[in-house]
């Protein structure tokens, strides 16, 4: 080392100039580990890279479908960088932490070191939460949905082998459309729907035609229920204060059906109801319709689709429960995903009736709407009172 006084060079260990007798005195020098520096910075890059990109995506359920290449591509880059940047800060955050420790007090920054190991592993945690959330489970939902409506199916066909080959219909010949039936507590059909002793006139949901399958061919009631159609519940009578009555007694979901079954139905009431003897190809059933209003009152905007139109206007006419596809039941008792609501018969929509020749957009649905023929699917659900 220097000597303070002549500027000599001494040997390191030299307690005092060799020239000039001076007491060398030795200044100890505590620095931060630049290695778990450089740890932290990459945790940081890669948390940018891994997270925004991830929650982008993943947030908006038609961005990764609607957004341009270049954007797509930049996307994928963040991806594929953001996990190396991690696996570099981890690998990086041990190793300086290591030699902090053995440093004995000459290097800092162990905090710098832990937080660059433990970062990569908090963004991991957190996108496999994010992921796993209800409103990103779409998928496996959608595949539930699947095996929900395949079931209905089975239990239709039974229901129908039971009825004259005709499938689930409540009420009479001349029953109206209507948010709810009389009575769903009442001790027969008449009073619960209003009829006439002939059978005539009444008032019936859609929800109650589904429903005789929970009275007559053994259907659970959780089985209409779909766990990504937000504000749909189970049904239960012990929720409307009745606990001693068997469910197969009622005649609906409750007062407020609309809150208990996510699933559309082929407009049963008219002269165009479905029977095992109409086209196979013919919709049966399939998710939420989405131009009438989910339980909490929102409706999708008809404006804005458009079947020949790009992704997102083509899934502006999907429903709310799985904007990329809905699960639909066909005649022949088969479900397929469909990407698109123009899944009937010559590409009809399956959720508007049909508007002259025009068959591919159609009319939105609406309380009383019918189809327009023996082709013309309309799958539809009831919608929920307006509150006052």
């Amino acid at each position: 080392m220097y000597c303070p006084m002549c500027g000599k060079v001494n040997p390191n260990d030299a307690k005092e100039c060799q020239f000039c007798k001076a007491t060398l005195k030795y200044e100890i020098r505590v620095r931060v580990s630049r290695l778990a520096i450089t740890a932290v910075i990459f945790a940081l890059c890669g948390t940018i890279l891994y997270l925004i990109p991830f929650f982008i995506t993943f947030s908006s359920r038609q961005f990764s479908e609607s957004s341009g290449g270049w954007i797509s591509t930049a996307l994928n880059i963040a991806f594929l960088l953001g996990p190396f940047m991690f696996i570099v800060s981890f690998l990086l955050g041990i190793v300086s932490i290591g030699r902090i420790e053995k440093s004995g007090g000459l290097i800092t920054g162990r905090s710098f070191g832990i937080g660059a190991a433990l970062i990569p592993i908090f963004c991991v945690c957190f996108s496999i939460l994010f992921t796993t959330s209800p409103k990103s489970r779409g998928t496996p939902y959608r595949m539930i949905c699947g095996t929900n409506l395949s079931g209905m199916g089975k239990a239709m066909v039974i229901y129908s082998n039971e009825n004259d080959d005709q499938f689930p219909r409540a009420g009479g010949n001349t029953s109206v459309w209507a948010n709810q039936i009389l009575d769903w507590k009442a001790s027969n059909r008449y009073l619960a729907y209003g009829l006439s002793p002939d059978r005539s006139g009444g008032r019936v949901t859609i929800s109650s035609s589904l429903f005789l399958l929970v009275k007559y061919s053994e259907f659970e009631p959780k089985r209409f229920i779909c766990k990504n159609d937000l504000n749909t519940k189970e049904f239960v009578p012990s929720k409307y204060g009745i606990r001693d009555r068997d469910v197969t007694q009622f005649w609906d979901f409750g007062p407020e059906p609309w809150k208990h079954c996510s699933y559309s139905y082929h407009m049963p009431y008219g002269n165009d109801n479905l029977s095992i003897s109409s086209d196979p190809a013919m919709a049966v059933a399939a998710d939420r319709n989405p131009w009438i209003a989910v339980p909490d009152g929102k409706v999708k905007d008809f404006k804005k689709f458009d079947p020949d139109g790009d992704r997102i206007a083509v899934n502006a006419g999907n429903t709310p429960s799985h904007p990329e596809a809905q699960n639909v039941l066909y005649l022949d008792i088969h479900v397929d995903q469909e990407k698109t609501p123009n899944c009937g018969v010559n590409d009809d929509n399956i959720y508007t009736s049909w508007d002259g020749e025009d068959i591919r957009r159609g009319i939105p649905p609406k309380l009383g709407s019918k189809p327009s023929d023996t082709l013309d699917s309309l799958l539809v659900n009831d919608p929920p009172i307006k509150k006052p």
